[in-house]
C-alpha cells in the first residue's frame, strides 16, 4: 500500500535524514563510516536506513566524500575455493572489516586475460586498491588500467613489468628444507612433481628441490603435473622399474593426486611423501601427510596491511615481505625407503 504524500521511487539521503530526524550531514557521516558520531544518532540512521531500504550511491558518495575514495578494494586470487587461497582471502576480508572496507573478490584460474579482464572491472568501480596473485605474465597493463597513484600488492607471487609490495612464502628454503628431510631418512630416489613452469611459485619451489638434491650429490627426477594430471603422472613415476622411494609433490592439489596414485598402487605405506601446502585432513589420513605449510592468514594480513598503508599514503620503495614456511612432519615424510 501506498501512503498518500509518500514519495516514490528509490529512496535518498534526504529521506533517510529526515526518517531518522538528523541533518543531512550526520547521514552522510554514518554512511561514509565516520567514527565521530553519536551512537545515539547513529543507531537512529541506521534504523531509518533498513526501514527506507536506503542503499548509497557509490559514484556520488566517492564524489562527495574528501579524499575520493569509495571504501572497497579489489581481491584477485589464483581461485578461492583452493583452502590457501580461501585462507589468504578470508585474513583480507577480516583486515578490511576492521576498517569499514568492503572487499570485490574473483577467481583467475591461472587466465592472463580473466586477470587483467577482472582488473579493469574493478578499477572502473573505483576499488581504492587491489591485492593481486599474478597470473599473467605481465602485469604493465596495471600502469595504463589503474589510476596512477592506485596502490597494488601483490601477493603469493612477484610481479612482472610492474612495481608494487609483494607478500611472499619462501618457497624456495621451504622446498630445499623438505627435500633434506628425505635424504636424512635415507631416500635417495626423490621425484619432484610440479606445477607449470610459467607459475613464479612452481619455479621457486622447482629451484629449492634442485638445491637440495645437488647439496646431496643425488640425480633428480622432475615431473609437470598440473592438478588435473597429477594422479597420472605419479602413476607414471611409480610404475618405472627404478620407481621414486620419496615424492615431493609442489601444491596441494597435486599432493591429493599422488596420494590418489600412491592408494590404487598400495604404496601409501612404502613411498614415502611431502607436499607444499597443508590442505583439510591431511592429518587424518593413513599415513598423516608430512607438509610443507604455508602461513595464508599471516600472508593475507600482510598484503591486506601493505595495501592499507599504501592507501594511506605510504610512499617508500617497494617492499617484498617474506612469510616463512614451516616443515610439519605428521607420518608419511618420515617413512624409511622399502
Amino acid at each position: 500500500m501506498i501512503i498518500k504524500g509518500e514519495r516514490m521511487g528509490r529512496p535518498t539521503m534526504n529521506d533517510v535524514a529526515r526518517s531518522a530526524g538528523v541533518s543531512l550531514k550526520t547521514v552522510s557521516r554514518v554512511v561514509n563510516g565516520e567514527a565521530t558520531v553519536d551512537p545515539v544518532l547513529v543507531a537512529r540512521v541506521r534504523a531509518a536506513v533498513a526501514s527506507l531500504g536506503y542503499r548509497p550511491n557509490l559514484g556520488a558518495s566517492m564524489l562527495r566524500r574528501n579524499d575520493r575514495r569509495t571504501r572497497t578494494i579489489g581481491v584477485l586470487l589464483e581461485d578461492v575455493s583452493n583452502p590457501f587461497s580461501a585462507a589468504v582471502n578470508r585474513a583480507i576480508e577480516d583486515e578490511a572489516r576492521g576498517r569499514g572496507v568492503h572487499v570485490l573478490t574473483g577467481s583467475l584460474d591461472e587466465d592472463p586475460v580473466r586477470e587483467r579482464d577482472l582488473a579493469v572491472a574493478f578499477a572502473r568501480r573505483h576499488a581504492d586498491g587491489l591485492i593481486l596473485a599474478p597470473t599473467a605474465p605481465d602485469q604493465g597493463y596495471l600502469a595504463t588500467d589503474w589510476q596512477p597513484g592506485t596502490p597494488v600488492v601483490f601477493v603469493d607471487r612477484p610481479p612482472t613489468g610492474y612495481r608494487g609490495d609483494a607478500v611472499l612464502a619462501t618457497n624456495r628454503s621451504g622446498t630445499a628444507e623438505a627435500v633434506r628431510h628425505l635424504v636424512a631418512r635415507g631416500h635417495r630416489r626423490i621425484a619432484f612433481l610440479g606445477d607449470a613452469p610459467r607459475i613464479a611459485t612452481a619455479r621457486s619451489r622447482r629451484q629449492g628441490y634442485r638445491d637440495a638434491m645437488r647439496e646431496a650429490g643425488l640425480p633428480t627426477c622432475e615431473t609437470v603435473a598440473p592438478d588435473c594430471g597429477a594422479e597420472a603422472a605419479t602413476l607414471a613415476l611409480l610404475t618405472l622399474p627404478a620407481r621414486p622411494t620419496a615424492l615431493f609433490t609442489a601444491q596441494n592439489l597435486i599432493t591429493i593426486g599422488a596420494l590418489r596414485a600412491l592408494r590404487r598402487l598400495a604404496l601409501q605405506h612404502r613411498v614415502a611423501l611431502i607436499g607444499f601446502d597443508d590442505f583439510p585432513l591431511a592429518d587424518l589420513l593413513d599415513p598423516p601427510v608430512t607438509v610443507v605449510a604455508q602461513d595464508p592468514v599471516a600472508m593475507g594480513r600482510a598484503a591486506a596491511r601493505a595495501l592499507f598503508e599504501r592507501i594511506d599514503g605510504h610512499t617508500e620503495e617497494p617492499r617484498e615481505i617474506s612469510i616463512r614456511t614451516m616443515l610439519i612432519p605428521r607420518g608419511s615424510g618420515e617413512l624409511l625407503p622399502a
